[in-house]
């Protein structure tokens, strides 16, 4: 038998509270600021001072990319002065770092349906993620739960976009990468025929996708040939189990593309068959969340 004993947590509302306050909210957040679900996040700044006027709580930068987040706290029910205050932060940041991507944060205690509506009208337009935080009391301690109730919008499939769409053949991408990138990309989709039989490559302008023999695009994972390597592209929500499994395999991992959804990962010559379950795995994953 396990000497583990259940202990019921009681919730507690932080508005009002004595000493429990945003200013101490916003001391935990800064220790750990992966409490919020973005991954390794760095500290840029705590209670930022913008030249217009006011404070941005916290200020975090991902450790392995260029995307910068503006977070800002908020104890009770979310209310429109921080949703505004949440978006003007984001847009002074971006304007005076545009070497950066950025995204608007609003954490708070509540999240009522009828906030959420008007949060879901800026997203698609403004790269907003709405955070609910819960605390949480056992015994003399106090915990804190952050649960993301609206994600930052993505794209559409990349085979929504027109662009893209332009068709090529397979000497176009054997000049733009060579015989042997050409063959790493049917290697993959060798994988990807495993599970799903009836796809194959389509050529397009700016990377390979696939697409059923009718002709029904289905890119779930993208191809880019280069000259040395393949960028290989599943779409996928980034996640801890993900980025472990593909650290634990030292895989070559690019820059996550949020702005489409994408890992993004360089194979080499050999990195095929060398990660062949994890490569399976990915892409097995990518197909379900695009049948769903």
């Amino acid at each position: 038998m396990s000497n583990l004993k259940y202990s019921k947590p009681e919730r507690i509302s932080l508005k009002g509270h004595p000493e429990l306050n945003e200013r101490w909210v916003q001391e935990r957040i800064a220790e750990d600021p992966a409490l919020l679900g973005f991954g390794d996040l760095i500290l840029k700044d705590k209670e930022r001072i913008h030249p217009q006027g006011g404070r941005l709580d916290i200020l975090c930068q991902d450790a392995e990319s260029n995307r910068r987040y503006e977070i800002e706290i908020q104890l009770g029910k979310s209310d429109e002065s921080h949703i505004i205050r949440t978006i003007e932060y984001w847009d002074i940041e971006r304007k005076r770092y545009p070497q950066y991507e950025h995204t608007a944060v609003l954490v708070a205690e509540e999240i009522t349906s009828r906030f959420l509506n008007v949060i879901s009208l800026f997203n698609g337009f403004i790269p907003l993620v709405a955070i609910q935080m819960q605390a949480f009391r056992f015994g003399d301690q106090v915990s804190l739960i952050f649960t993301t109730v609206l994600n930052e919008m993505r794209l559409g499939l990349v085979d929504e976009d027109e662009e893209g769409q332009e068709v090529t053949d397979r000497a176009y991408w054997e000049k733009r990468g060579t015989k042997g990138t050409l063959e790493t990309t049917d290697s993959l989709l060798g994988l990807v025929n495993e599970f799903a039989p009836d796809l194959t490559l389509k050529y397009n302008k700016f990377y390979i996708g696939l697409a059923s023999k009718s002709g029904q695009p289905n890119n779930f994972v993208i191809f880019r040939p280069k000259k040395g390597w393949v960028r290989f592209e599943p779409r996928l929500d980034r996640s801890d189990e993900v980025q472990s499994k593909l650290e634990a395999a030292g895989i070559d991992v690019m820059e996550y593309d949020a702005r489409w959804g994408r890992y993004r990962i360089r194979l080499g010559k050999g990195d095929v068959k060398k990660h062949e379950p994890l490569l399976r795995e990915l892409m097995k994953m990518a197909y379900g969340e695009v049948s769903e």
